[in-house]
């Protein structure tokens, strides 16, 4: 047991730098975004104030049109602050601040994410990346390619690309994750104690885990089978990665909360392309060529490296739990 914690101490220092270095950036992103909204010409003819209710979102609803006095800039600004809140959230709790938990991964070989929120997201937004990449470098040795939806107008695809979290989560997680765990592991029921689950799961006494995992999976499917099923959706390529993403999530919403959750998909969304964008806009170049800079490059390279020292944490971790089970049955 003491090599296993001398190991989660040896990996812990170049892991938790990894994860220093993530969550800078991750930070940086929020400047970034505004920049790109409100100081760039992403959007070309049109820019921030463009009228909210002219989106094709509220095509066919009485919204659509309508002359509401609400602009894409006014829309970006309360995503922007809230993401922010729950940003800040992440950084102090639940338990511990997110540099006191990497103190302890150092110190004392102390590895655990339930400690802080943010921990347990720049580590499993590292292993999504690594896995995304991963199913992506096997489908295109089978000649699978996963082609974007189009979008007319970049500022609008940075907008719906950081709604879109909000709505994905709320409807994937919360309504079909949260709702059946509750209905299949609550022993009592009040409105309280029902937001409080639906918050995070863990308050739910999960006694035999294969039905949660069997819901997270078939969540995961249809998260995959929605990026696709539609006309103006990606490519069919994009269902394994989307699958595997939604039964990431699925499992962080289940052992960290819906916060943590919702977070990592806003940096899989709103993060990757607040980057994309600022570095088209400087560049002079569009956002598919953006995508293959070099310093996205290096971005997806460190997220590469950061996943694989997460997965090795996971699997030294876990060998630890096991031999310290063990010691405590005999």
């Amino acid at each position: 047991m003491q090599n296993s914690n001398k190991l989660l101490q040896s990996i812990g220092i170049p892991f938790t730098a990894l994860l220093t270095v993530i969550f800078g950036l991750l930070l940086v992103s929020f400047p970034i975004g505004i920049f790109v909204i409100f100081e760039s010409d992403i959007g070309g003819d049109i820019n921030y104030e463009y009228p909210l209710t002219h989106l094709d979102i509220f095509n066919g609803t009485w919204l659509y049109l309508n002359p509401i006095d609400v602009s894409i800039g006014d829309a970006f600004v309360v995503l922007w602050i809230f993401y922010l809140m729950l940003f800040v959230i992440a950084i102090l709790g639940p338990s511990h601040g997110f540099l006191k938990t990497l103190s302890l991964i150092i110190s004392c070989g102390k590895y655990d994410t339930r400690l802080n929120y943010m921990l347990g997201v720049t580590k499993w937004f590292s292993i999504l990346i690594l896995i995304s990449t991963l199913i992506n470098f096997v489908q295109e040795g089978f000649g699978v390619a996963i082609v974007p939806p189009l979008v007319d107008n970049d500022l609008i695809q940075f907008f719906y690309v950081s709604l879109a979290p909000v709505i994905e989560e709320f409807g994937f997680r919360f309504i079909l994750v949260g709702v059946p765990l509750f209905t299949l592991y609550s022993c009592r029921f009040s409105v309280r104690y029902f937001i409080r689950c639906l918050w995070n799961p863990t308050f739910l006494d999960i006694h035999n885990a294969k039905k949660a995992i069997f819901l997270i999976v078939f969540v995961g499917f249809l998260f995959g089978f929605a990026h696709v099923a539609f006309e103006d959706s990606w490519s069919s390529g994009k269902f394994a990665q989307a699958a595997a993403s939604g039964i990431i999530l699925g499992w962080v919403y289940l052992r960290y909360g819906f916060l943590s959750a919702l977070l990592i998909h806003w940096a899989t969304n709103y993060f990757v392309f607040s980057y994309a964008n600022f570095i088209a806009q400087i560049n002079v170049i569009s956002i598919e060529d953006a995508f293959s800079h070099s310093l996205m490059s290096s971005l997806e390279i460190l997220f590469l490296v950061s996943g694989i020292f997460a997965i090795c944490m996971l699997l030294v971790d876990r060998f630890y739990m096991k031999n310290k089970q063990v010691q405590l049955n005999n």
